[in-house]
């Protein structure tokens, strides 16, 4: 005859544990289930004190995965010191944990390990923050939940390594969880239900609202005293449907009983508009809305609903739609001016991919991922044709403004007694010529971006208003004293040298402060000649495009050529000269034109001449071509790709004179 063999110290020890825990269960169950909504974060606080005590752990919380998934945070938590090294109550990135909250929402799966090296290599970020927080090892058990669409986490987790609790207790906690989450549930719904009725009544009140109860099969109403008053109807007088009725304009009575019938046949809410009679022989207007209610299975439907006196509303609508005209025409004004600023965007400055790969160049995106995502105002400073419209146009490209159009204005193109105008607009009158009223640019670009190209150029009389605009976001139409309030990010750029102008008193200093928030400087093309390979071949493709061309290939000693030229003009320059070697090219291989005078570098050994000698020598020799001739079609400005008073200053700077 076998023996029945006993079970070990260890066996019954673990025995007693699990006796202990499904008390614990037992307990907790019980005093959940009727706990009023008031008491249940602290009873949830507790019962996690009492399974970290059970399981000898450091800390146990509830957390929450927000819908849209892309936020939690830890709702209840017990920890072992008493504060938690992570935040109790304050929505978290879940880029924080990706592995995990992929683990646990869309897999469904439990998160357990006894080390964080345990944890898969995709697990990089987590690790990170588990680290930061103390987390050595844990278990995390997603928790079911059929009426909401939050998704909850039982969390148990220890500063030490090897603090978890058998695997055979995960059912029972995740049990437990439900439990939790369930009386959140229950409570939060009992909270949003008085909060309801609290809104309900307070709203009646203030709306001045009639509340009503119809019984179609009875015909009978019930109704409030301020219902009774809306209708005319002595507060004794039995409140029947027809009777009510009788105080209803004869036009609209038939209205409400049709809208009555397809509340209840097609169980749609009860929505109308009608007049009531009054004493005086006017009619009052009534709103009048419902929804169908039963109390149980059985029971009769009713159509439970609130009035409200709505005439002072109509009129104003009446008055409203006097002024739809004069509303839609300046709509439309609005649309087209929207639009053609879209279109000359578009068509003056595009957004093409900035090509170049130089560090000095992935520098200057760097300093564009961090500020555009900000309000913050941008200057930025480069030599003409170094691309500082592409980056104003990429920093507005990724802001939040993005959906808004970004305007410019070249500060340098306009006359100075019309760039006033153009900024801020005018009225009709406001001086000799001005036969209609013009939105200003800052208008136009309210909650978008306003780009201030060549901002070194504009007036000083005009600087002053620009200040106040930056710093208070206000300003008036030429015209007119009313003061407009815009919301408008600026990016302002220059080729000159701002610093230098506030000290020769031609630029406001505190304008310059204003505007030198985050300033980003461009290199020019000659600083980043590792790019000028990359850009050589974006701009044969793109132009060959064009004229329906292909170059097979670029030979080496040209692009030798053109790395080893100075381009005064930068990336505008060499565009241009890559478009005429298209052109001229006879063959499938790209060849420079005449035209391209290379100054290459000699490579005996030779030093190269320095960068101000060569630009004081080019720009001697398109003066002497143009004769002399600075502003104008075929001056020197125009040949060069400068503004006449960008080249006026450089004269001066390089000490050149006219012979």
């Amino acid at each position: 005859m076998n023996k029945k063999k006993s079970a070990t110290p260890a066996e019954l020890a673990a025995s007693r544990e699990r006796l202990e825990f499904e008390k614990f269960l037992a307990d907790l169950s019980a005093r959940f289930v009727s706990l009023h909504p008031e008491q249940v974060d602290n009873e949830i606080n507790n019962a996690l004190r009492g399974i970290l005590q059970f399981f000898g752990v450091d800390r146990c919380s509830l957390l929450r995965l927000l819908p849209g998934k892309t936020l939690w945070l830890v709702t209840h938590n017990a920890d072992i010191l008493g504060d938690s090294p992570y935040p109790v109550e304050t929505p978290l990135p879940t880029s924080l944990v990706p592995w995990c909250v992929r683990r646990l929402s869309v897999d469904r799966a439990t998160v357990a390990f006894s080390c964080i090296e345990d944890l898969p290599e995709e697990a990089a970020l987590d690790k990170q923050l588990m680290e930061l927080w103390n987390v050595r090892s844990g278990l995390y058990i997603p928790i079911a939940t059929l009426k909401s669409s939050i998704e909850y986490t039982l969390g148990i987790s220890s500063g030490e390594n090897g603090r978890t609790c058998p695997e055979e207790y995960i059912p029972r906690l995740r049990m437990l969880g439900e439990l939790f989450v369930n009386s959140l549930e229950r409570s939060m719904a009992e909270r949003a239900l008085r909060e309801s009725e609290e809104r309900l009544s307070l709203a009646a009140s203030a709306a001045e609202a009639g509340l009503w109860i119809l019984d179609k099969d009875k015909g009978l109403i019930w109704t409030t005293r301020k219902f009774r008053e809306l209708f005319h109807v002595d507060p004794d007088e039995d409140t029947e449907l027809e009777a009510l009725l009788d105080a209803v304009h004869p036009d609209d009575r038939e209205d409400i009983r049709e809208r009555i019938r397809q509340s209840f046949e097609k169980n749609e809410a009860f929505e109308i508009d009608f007049r009531v009679m009054r004493p005086d022989g006017g009619f009052s207007w009534i709103s009048s809305r419902g929804n169908l209610s039963s109390a149980g299975p059985g029971l009769p439907r009713l159509l439970m609903g609130a009035s409200a006196d709505v005439t002072e509303r109509k009129q104003m609508e009446a008055e409203l739609r006097e002024n739809l005209e004069e509303i839609g025409r300046l709509k439309l004004q609005l649309e087209k001016e929207n639009v053609y600023l879209r279109e000359e965007i578009k068509a003056g400055l595009g957004f093409e991919k900035i090509v170049g790969k130089s560090d000095a160049l992935n520098y200057v995106l760097f300093k564009v991922r961090q500020v555009a995502p900000t309000d913050a105002t941008v200057l930025i400073l480069g030599e003409t044709g170094t691309g500082k419209g592409m980056v104003a146009h990429a920093i507005h490209e990724m802001s939040a403004r993005r959906e808004r159009p970004m305007i410019t204005v070249n500060c340098a193109a306009l006359p100075a007694n019309l760039i006033e105008s153009e900024l801020f607009g005018r009225e009709k009158g406001a001086f000799t010529g001005a036969h209609a009223r013009q939105v200003g640019r800052f208008e136009l670009a309210h909650g978008g971006t306003l780009f201030l190209d060549e901002i070194g150029e504009m007036p000083l009389e005009l600087q002053t208003k620009l200040l106040r605009v930056l710093q208070d976001g206000k300003f008036e139409r030429l015209g007119s004293p009313q003061t407009i309030e815009v919301d408008v990010r600026v990016i302002a750029a220059t080729s000159r040298d701002l610093k230098e102008d506030v000290a020769n008193r031609r630029f406001r200093e505190d304008l310059f402060y204003r505007l030198n928030v985050f300033p980003i400087s461009i290199p020019p093309l000659r600083m980043r000649r590792d790019d000028i390979p990359l850009l050589v071949q974006h701009f044969a493709d793109k132009h060959a495009r064009k004229i329906g061309r292909r170059f097979e290939s670029i030979p080496k000693n040209t692009m030798k050529a053109l790395r080893n030229q100075s381009w005064p003009g930068n990336v505008r320059e060499l565009e241009h000269a890559i478009e005429r070697a298209v052109i001229t090219s006879p063959g499938p291989v790209l060849q420079l034109s005449d035209g391209l005078e290379t100054q290459v570098f000699e490579e005996r050994g030779d030093s190269p001449k320095g960068l101000e000698a060569m630009e004081r020598e080019h720009i001697l020799k398109v003066l002497g071509e143009s004769g002399w001739k600075i502003d104008g079609r075929g001056g020197a400005a125009s040949l060069l790709g400068l503004h006449p008073s960008t080249l006026r200053f450089r004269l001066k700077k390089l000490g050149i004179k006219r012979p």
